[in-house]
């Protein structure tokens, strides 16, 4: 008996062990390869960066110099126009799933669909709103570019809401409803405030899912040279600034291009960070 309690000792210590050593390994080589594809944009896109480069429009093709301007506040106008139209519904429908629906076949299905949706690529949605919003107005635009990942978000709010909420305590619900709350009040003033830490990293997560965002934005926002004027006409992203240059002939292009990735890469970093960094403050002053 004593022999089979140390044989099974050490087979589970072995498995610790194995496990340990397994998912160190993945994390250093997860980790390596994030750091060796910021090194290599930093390697050959620093040299890209300078106040011109950000403040400037596009040379004329071939020419040296030239900026990325109209591209990152094309990003920012469709990346508004996105969360203007995709957090509202995607919170609501989290919201929607953790706090009325219960477990009926209706919500099963729901957080099947929306689970689904998550996986499906981007390319899709902007198949569909090129039919249902750019062939019909026969134009490219902002909103067309906004709407695609706009939809993009919803699920992806959803699920997160969702999952915060359920972390929250029954007993903060129970105290509310006890002190003659309406249900919608404690959802929406005690139980969504207790959950906007994680509301909000979802959100985070969202907005960096769509601002990297390519294929959807060539069908709907197309691109352009020049500032954007109007909503309704189309409009430059910085990834699609990106492909482009990417896919051209000159280096300088080229050095451009990855360029736009860096800033890309460390503007989404730096608001995540400022956002986390900003809900961890209010947090602990309440």
């Amino acid at each position: 008996m004593a022999s089979k309690l140390r044989t099974s000792s050490r087979s589970q210590k072995w498995r610790g062990v194995v496990g340990f050593t397994f998912t160190g390994v993945a994390t250093l080589i997860s980790l390596g390869a994030l750091f060796s594809i910021l090194a290599y944009l930093i390697i050959h896109g620093i040299g890209a960066i300078d106040w011109n480069f950000l403040t400037k429009e596009p040379a004329a093709v071939g020419e040296a110099g030239g900026g990325i301007a109209p591209s990152l506040l094309g990003t920012a106008i469709l990346v508004t126009i996105s969360m203007i139209f995709g957090v509202p519904l995607g919170v609501g429908v989290g919201i929607y799933l953790s706090e009325i629906a219960g477990e009926t076949h209706f919500s099963r299905v729901a957080r099947v669909s929306i689970n689904t949706f998550i996986g499906v690529p981007s390319i899709i949605v902007g198949v569909f709103v090129y039919f249902i919003l750019v062939k019909p107005t026969k134009t490219f635009s902002a909103v067309a570019g906004g709407l695609a990942l706009g939809i993009i978000m919803i699920p992806i709010m959803a699920r997160t809401t969702e999952d915060v909420l359920r972390l929250v305590p029954n007993s903060i619900r129970e105290a509310g409803l006890a002190l003659g709350a309406p249900r919608w009040h404690v959802m929406l003033h005690i139980v969504l405030p207790a959950a906007r830490a994680g509301v909000i990293t979802g959100g985070i997560l969202a907005v960096a899912r769509v601002a990297g965002e390519t294929a959807p934005l060539i069908l709907t926002a197309l691109g352009n040279e020049y500032y954007p004027t109007s909503l309704f006409k189309p409009i430059d992203e910085i990834t699609l600034r990106i492909l482009k240059y990417a896919r051209g002939p000159y280096d300088v292009w080229h050095q451009q291009a990855y360029g736009a990735a860096l800033i890309l890469v460390f503007g989404i970093a730096i608001g995540s960070l400022l956002l986390r960094l900003t809900t961890r403050t209010q947090s602990a002053a309440r």
